[in-house]
């Protein structure tokens, strides 16, 4: 399965980016000059016009000073949560698929 950045598994990464950084306390510029890129880079992917690697995720979580593996587990977690409420209002009988 492909996530376009429109879908709800980017949607929630870039919510869960966006409110890491403001619960710290830093703006994007603060953020992008941690990070050596230009403020349009944290705009670009909190908008939603760009996608993050590995590495930028792990660049990102580390500039907020949040180890990347608890980020990781906090949108893992999001995500879980996500799909069991969409089967609870879809209706649906199944399980959702384990990745």
């Amino acid at each position: 399965m492909r996530d376009t950045l429109r879908s709800p598994r980017q949607i929630e990464l870039r919510k869960l980016l966006l409110m890491r950084r403001t619960d710290h306390g830093v703006t994007q510029n603060e953020l992008a000059m941690r990070l050596g890129k230009p403020q349009s880079f944290v705009a670009k992917y909190e908008g939603g016009e760009r996608r993050l690697s590995v590495i930028e995720f792990i660049d990102i979580a580390e500039a907020l000073q949040i180890p990347p593996s608890d980020l990781l587990n906090e949108l893992h977690e999001i995500l879980k949560s996500s799909e069991r409420q969409e089967t609870l209002i879809g209706g649906k009988t199944k399980m959702p698929k384990k990745h």
